[in-house]
């Protein structure tokens, strides 16, 4: 006759003894790789439970995907720290837990300041059987017609309000660091060229130019 499985209990947070952090339902948390070269797994904490001593923690995981691991693999307007919330769920142990991160929405990511080694973002969720994305689409930006890439230096145009890599139009990153107004090719005047070249009050912070990078 077959052993009957051991209850567990539900826990509402537990202590990751070795990297003395706590975790709960929700959090983000970086784990440990079978392969020690690869980056560490990313993923979502959906339970936590325990046999009914109070050991052998497990937590049931809901992965995140890094574009390289996705069907389609990596594109160019992928950012380096974005992954995509897949529905691939796994039970884990706790103890294969490294340490908590964040994984912020695509528009709260492009607003940090600083953006550290544990910060990432996610604007798909990914169906790991079929390779689809939800949303199927997103907004595409500049002559080249791509999804924004916040790694990604860009100007916005005052008369559109598209925005542009440089190289697309002919620019380099220093030259549009230096903008304090810019249209496009469409959006042009004699006029607003006139006010392009002119010299102008506005001050650097004001200039309409995404300068946002990642910091390493």
């Amino acid at each position: 006759m077959a052993k009957a499985r051991a209850p567990r209990r539900p826990l509402e947070s537990y202590t990751v003894k070795h990297i003395n952090k706590t975790i709960k339902a929700g959090d983000c948390v970086l784990m440990r790789p079978a392969d020690q070269s690869n980056p560490q797994y990313v993923a979502r904490i959906e339970r936590i439970d325990a046999d009914a001593r109070g050991g052998n923690v497990k937590v049931l995981a809901r992965w995140y995907y890094r574009p390289e691991e996705s069907i389609g693999g990596r594109r160019q307007f992928h950012g380096s720290k974005e992954l995509f919330l897949s529905d691939h769920y796994d039970v884990q142990s706790a103890d294969t837990i490294e340490g908590k991160c964040t994984v912020h929405s695509f528009k709260s990511y492009t607003k940090l300041e600083a953006v550290g080694n544990d910060d990432f973002f996610c604007r798909f969720e990914y169906n790991s059987r079929t390779g689809a994305f939800n949303p199927d689409r997103v907004a595409v930006y500049c002559k080249c017609e791509m999804p924004y890439n916040p790694d990604d230096l860009m100007v916005q145009c005052e008369g559109c309000s598209d925005w542009f890599h440089p190289a697309c139009i002919e620019m380099t990153a220093e030259e549009a660091k230096r903008l304090d107004h810019f249209f496009c090719e469409s959006c042009s005047s004699e006029d607003q060229n006139k006010l392009q070249n002119s010299h102008s009050t506005t001050k650097p912070s004001d200039t309409k130019v995404d300068t946002k990078r990642l910091r390493r």
